[in-house]
């Protein structure tokens, strides 16, 4: 089982930036897919951006060319630099991992992990 402990959200202007940290605890090994995912009030948990252990990344449409997700797994870290904020990224946003070899059309579901983190607010 792993933890994951979620930080830097907060409040910014449209158009502002922030950057979101997800500190996992242990080491995963082997192949597995870490996701970033948010969820505004009244509304289901969407996935937001992924990267699976091998670097490749995938975001929603609606963050293309905003959003970048990295790791850094000397630092077992997963960051998501969100830049030209919108109000409508105004949400709860959280971490997860999931192990294994996952198929990349289930890198953004929400079904696909289990461990997740307890979420860090985002407000624009």
């Amino acid at each position: 089982h792993v933890q994951l402990v979620e930080s830097g959200g907060g409040s910014v202007q449209a158009g502002g930036s922030l950057r979101l940290s997800c500190a996992a605890s242990g080491h995963i090994y082997g192949r597995y897919c870490m996701g970033w995912f948010r969820q505004a009030p009244g509304k289901e948990r969407e996935g937001v951006a992924s990267i699976d252990s091998e670097g490749t990344t995938l975001y929603a449409d609606s963050v293309k060319g905003r959003f970048t997700i990295s790791k850094d797994n000397a630092k077992n870290t997963l960051y998501l630099q969100m830049n030209s904020l919108k109000p409508e990224d105004t949400a709860m946003y959280y971490c997860a991992v999931e192990t294994g070899r996952i198929r990349p059309d289930g890198w953004l579901l929400e079904s696909t992990y289990r461990n997740w983190g307890q979420g860090t607010q985002v407000t624009v």
